[in-house]
């Protein structure tokens, strides 16, 4: 029978935890930037221009239908031979992850604006608002309490995907487990570890977003 051996971890015991601090500092960069992807991709589908449109539907689609593993690779290893520059794994890791997040991001955005009856800008153009002014002061603030669940979602689907880049060698939390498995011969307690550390980051976020969105469904 498998004897559990939990002790031998706390020799990696900051091994893990900077691989944890990378974790995190990779989801905040790669949540800012998926946000900024997703305005544009929502603001390009919103448009009444037809190519903007297109173009728009079609990148997003692009990012949405392929793995992000494959995105990962391929911007790690192609994009510097056909855009002729040199990116580092985590620079290729944020770019990468940015891009789809922000594809599914476009998405939500897009979603919560449409939600709002067109009425509510119509009234506020009435009033002598621009279009882009009455988007801001009159529809987005509505749209954005609507899309705040589903965007934190994704959120936390992005702190998962970036367990991905440790392909990489991104030194991330699982990348920095596996080394400590492999010197440990413990596979079994540091990946158990590995686990726990998502968890203990994670499950604070899920019961916000749970809240977050009884209170919004209270509030409707």
């Amino acid at each position: 029978m498998y004897q559990w051996d939990f002790s031998i971890l706390w020799t990696y015991r900051w091994l893990l935890l900077e691989g944890l601090g990378m974790t995190v500092a990779l989801t905040v960069a790669v949540v800012i930037g998926g946000l900024l992807v997703g305005l544009l991709g929502a603001a390009g589908m919103l448009v009444k221009n037809r190519i903007c449109n297109g173009l728009a539907i079609a990148v997003i689609e692009l990012f949405r239908c392929t793995p992000i593993l494959v995105q990962l690779i391929w911007c790690y290893y192609a994009l510097p031979i056909l855009a002729g520059i040199e990116l580092t794994p985590i620079t290729a890791s944020i770019l990468a992850l940015s891009c789809y997040g922000g594809s599914f991001y476009s998405e939500i955005i897009r979603g919560g604006i449409l939600s709002i009856e067109e009425g509510q800008n119509e009234a506020g153009m009435a009033l002598g608002m621009t279009p882009a002014l009455a988007m801001r002061r009159i529809v987005l603030p509505q749209a954005i309490r609507r899309m705040m669940p589903a965007l934190m979602n994704q959120s936390i689907l992005q702190f998962k995907n970036t367990s991905l880049v440790s392909v990489l060698a991104v030194p991330d939390l699982v990348y920095q487990g596996q080394i400590a498995a492999h010197d440990s011969f413990r596979p079994l307690e540091t990946y158990t570890a590995v686990a726990v550390g998502y968890f203990i980051v994670l499950l604070p976020l899920t019961l916000y977003v749970r809240h977050r969105e009884r209170k919004f469904g209270s509030a409707r």
